[in-house]
């Protein structure tokens, strides 16, 4: 069973800036997640889109953004269950919660911050009708080791960031690569188009444009997909395949933990923004976008201020023996759990001549 001061619920900006908040106190933490990276909707939807409302960036991608939390919250030695989803919430006789995932991973702590932003992520699945039986037999909606593809053939859909950016990174990893589209123009980020295309060029990424995959073909392993294309003249081309991943996004869906007990809101969890955005749970609170409250903006930088706040009231619960006094890191630096120490230089001044 994994243990932690503050178990957190998703690892998006608001679940990571949660981690450098509560390591300020000396809290450690623990997040679960279910996608298989940290960063959520800005690394998995749009890593190479801008943002323009983080204070002091004029503009940052948000991939760049959950980097840098990342590289933020290193001191801190944050540790992480991803791709698994909270399952179930267990009140214990000391106050002190278990959160049980989907694959059975116990985690304990006396707080427990849902910062899912909006929930858990399902992925967008292409309406295939046997698409579930070859789910793990060729069939992916999440990448999370490139090397699985080595030297295999595969075939990406979807005209998105994500289609788009694994197109190009896989064209060095696999045997063949083909991005499939029902348009003709692709939605991401110009760059990203570019450079597919400058790989198309070079053969080493075959664009299937005006098309999109509508059967799979296989007895235990996936073997071929079936594409259409709009160009009637073309029909039905039959594509032999090693794997077949489809990116076209996540749903964002509350999950299991709307069964929680949460005092739930047009799909938002109830929280008191007075104090400490705690829920109607004592000890569970909720940070980000997937709170709701009179007022509320879903915001990034919101998330951030909520985190602080909550951290302050977290601490207050771990330790209600302890008074906590607030020291700003101009003053008393940030020291991290690996030994390491950052504060401003002191100039010792030993007399003063008038």
């Amino acid at each position: 069973m994994i243990k932690t001061d503050i178990l957190i619920i998703g690892a998006g900006p608001t679940g990571l800036f949660t981690v450098f908040e509560a390591g300020l106190l000396k809290l450690r933490t623990h997040l679960i997640d279910a996608l298989p990276q940290p960063g959520g909707q800005c690394s998995e939807i749009y890593p190479k889109k801008p943002i323009y409302d983080i204070p002091a960036f004029p503009e940052i991608l948000a991939g760049d953004l959950v980097k840098n939390l990342m590289e933020q919250i290193k001191p801190f030695e944050p540790g992480f269950t991803l791709g698994e989803r909270a399952e179930t919430l267990e009140k214990l006789d000391d106050g002190t919660f278990i959160v049980t995932t989907n694959k059975g991973t116990q985690h304990h702590a006396p707080v427990v911050a849902i910062a899912g932003g909006l929930g858990s992520f399902e992925p967008r699945k292409p309406p295939i009708s046997n698409i579930i039986d070859f789910e793990d037999k060729g069939v992916s909606y999440f990448i999370k080791d490139p090397e699985i593809y080595r030297n295999k053939s595969v075939v990406i859909a979807g005209g998105g960031d994500s289609a788009l950016d694994w197109a190009v990174y896989l064209a060095d990893v696999a045997s063949e690569v083909a991005l499939v589209h029902r348009r003709e123009e692709f939605r991401g980020a110009l760059d990203s188009v570019e450079r597919v295309s400058e790989l198309a060029k070079l053969g080493k990424i075959e664009m299937i444009t005006n098309a999109e995959v509508i059967g799979l073909k296989g007895e235990d392993q996936l073997e071929q997909v079936v594409i259409r294309h709009k160009d009637k003249a073309r029909g039905e081309e039959f594509r032999e395949v090693d794997e077949f991943i489809p990116l076209f996004g996540l749903s964002p869906k509350l999950g299991p933990i709307g069964n929680w007990g949460l005092e739930i809101e047009k799909n938002a969890i109830k929280v008191d923004n007075s104090y400490d955005y705690q829920t109607n749970i004592p000890g569970v609170y909720a940070i980000g976008d997937i709170n709701t409250y009179k007022g509320k903006l879903k915001l990034i930088l919101s998330g951030f201020h909520e985190a602080a706040i909550m951290c302050q009231s977290a601490y207050a619960r771990i330790n209600p023996d302890k008074k906590y006094v607030m020291k700003y890191t101009t003053v008393g630096g940030v020291e991290g759990f690996d030994g390491t120490k950052k504060e401003a230089k002191r100039e010792v001044i030993k007399s003063i001549s008038v």
